[in-house]
């Protein structure tokens, strides 16, 4: 069956929180998303968001956002009051100050957490189902912030990044003060580093107070989280979740898990991930994150991977998974490198990790996100699987009519189409910017005057035979460049884009609906 569906992360939903959150606007977007006759919402990664506010590179891989917590159903849970919402400062509708909504949100759970009962049997039912990965996520978090150190950038004035001079040695004594980034694992002393038997269990009794915080605001997200997925799949709409491929190299996953990445005995890695130069960077991309011990990983059956998948599964219908040519073949570039233009590819895992972790997402289509410069082996992988892969319509008009994004040239509809991904322009901002000779090319292969581009590809989007349509909220939207969600290779201004509840009109989604129906999605 054909679908339609909306990218959008919640990050980016309308609150007076200085953030989107799991309140009573995500279900409203939801209940637009069925009024405009979409059956799939696209999100991208929920991780514990750390450096750069980037859901690509979070402190874990199964930890989530907490500050996609509601503080409105904390009221309703009775947990925080309305005298504590009241406090709230007013923060800006249009964007996402994240410095700002971190102090003030963790002041709220603060106080919720103090009025949590851990003995309660839902909690309980969870922590139990989570505790392998929850606690390494709870004590990295609380060690992080117990000893924390100022980072290079961080404003010295900002009481949240306060941490004392020198090395990992000296303390920071609030203990539920992370310093929105708190150290790195690598930087802990040393028998936390290697996690020693007898440190952990020291510092879990030291630190229990923030390790239960953390915990609760795991359980919180989850809570939520499960109500808001209930609610949408109730009306029929899919949630398409994201897994990066990699995982950041400041996470308790590499910390508890050091043997199944390419990490020194120091806690560095020897090599990091990126890409090399391509459409959206001429020195490449230069992630950092370290690679995986794919040969020790093999041992048991990929089974972290399989709890990863597993865990991502309950969350969402759907998974993308980000940079799916890495399981044939990825780029490693030598630790320190300044950039991603010297590199080397290597062999992946291939077939094998998806017969061995297939149990583990039984219950879940999975999308691979197969953009780029691709070699052969790479759409053999995905075929072989059976696997949906993307085209982005943006991509569609720089060259001939052969062109592999057009959907004339698609030849089957396993496939998924975009007008752009978070890591495009908006359609109207590619449009203004691109070259003359590209939008000719645009409005004669459409028919177009180019006066609507965004309306344009969306309609082009929605007729194509591809199995699934996806269009960033900002398309449909017509917002020009600045509501761009993301620019790949630019460190700073990226994941903040924010849309207003009068955005969602009831044209717009007549408009959605007509078209699903006009062309039977």
């Amino acid at each position: 069956m054909r679908k339609c569906g909306i990218l959008l992360h919640p990050t980016s939903l309308p609150s007076k929180y200085g953030i989107g959150d799991l309140g009573k606007s995500c279900f409203e977007f939801i209940d637009f998303l069925e009024s405009a006759g979409m059956k799939l919402w696209q999100i991208l990664p929920l991780g514990h968001t750390g450096f750069g506010d980037s859901p690509y590179q979070s402190f874990s891989t199964f930890a989530c956002n907490p500050l996609l917590i509601s503080p409105e159903k904390l009221i309703e849970k009775g947990l925080i009051t309305e005298k504590d919402i009241a406090e709230y400062p007013l923060l800006k509708e249009d964007g996402v100050e994240y410095d700002k909504v971190v102090v003030e949100k963790r002041k709220l759970f603060k106080k919720a957490v103090l009025n949590f009962d851990f003995n309660n049997k839902e909690y309980k039912k969870w922590y139990r189902e989570n505790k392998y990965w929850v606690d390494d996520y709870a004590l990295f978090m609380a060690l992080k912030g117990y000893f924390s150190k100022k980072r290079e950038g961080d404003s010295a004035k900002s009481p949240e990044y306060k941490a004392y001079k020198g090395n990992a040695k000296k303390v920071n004594k609030n203990t539920l003060n992370d310093c929105y980034y708190g150290a790195c694992w690598n930087s802990f002393p040393q028998g936390l580093r290697d996690r020693d038997e007898k440190e952990l269990k020291k510092y879990t009794k030291l630190l229990k107070e923030a390790v239960n915080y953390y915990k609760y605001i795991q359980y919180e997200f989850y809570t939520q989280w499960m109500e808001v997925k209930t609610y949408a799949n109730e009306k029929g709409i899919s949630i398409i979740g994201d897994i990066p491929i990699f995982v950041a190299a400041d996470s308790s996953d590499t910390w508890a898990n050091r043997e199944l990445f390419h990490i020194n005995e120091k806690g560095f890695p020897n090599t990091v991930a990126g890409v090399p130069p391509d459409y959206f960077s001429v020195k490449g991309q230069l992630w950092g994150n370290p690679l995986y011990n794919w040969e020790k990983m093999k041992e048991d059956d990929y089974l972290w991977w399989q709890k990863r998948l597993s865990s991502l599964g309950k969350l969402c219908d759907i998974i993308r998974i980000d940079h799916f040519r890495a399981f044939d073949t990825y780029y490693s570039i030598t630790f320190g490198s300044k950039d991603a233009t010297k590199g080397k590819w290597k062999k992946g895992p291939g077939t094998d990790f998806f017969e061995k972790t297939a149990k583990a997402v039984e219950k879940n289509e999975i999308i691979a996100e197969d953009l780029g410069d691709l070699f052969e082996s790479v759409r053999v992988l995905r075929d072989t699987l059976g696997l949906p892969g993307m085209k982005i319509l943006q991509f569609a008009f720089g060259s001939d009519s052969g062109n592999e994004y057009l959907p004339f040239n698609y030849g089957d509809s396993n496939t998924v189409v975009y007008t752009g991904t978070h890591d495009n322009d908006t359609t109207l901002g590619w449009y203004q910017s691109t070259d003359e000779r590209t939008r000719d090319r645009f409005r004669r292969i459409l028919n177009s005057s180019g006066c609507d581009p965004a309306g344009d590809l969306i309609r082009y989007a929605i007729s194509s035979p591809a199995k699934y349509a996806i269009i960033p909220l900002q398309d449909v939207l017509r917002l020009p460049a600045a509501a761009r969600m993301n620019t790949p290779g630019v460190g700073k201004g990226n994941w903040q884009f924010r849309f207003k509840k009068e955005d969602l009109t009831e044209e717009r989604a007549g408009e959605l609906k007509y078209l699903c129906e006009l062309f039977n999605r």
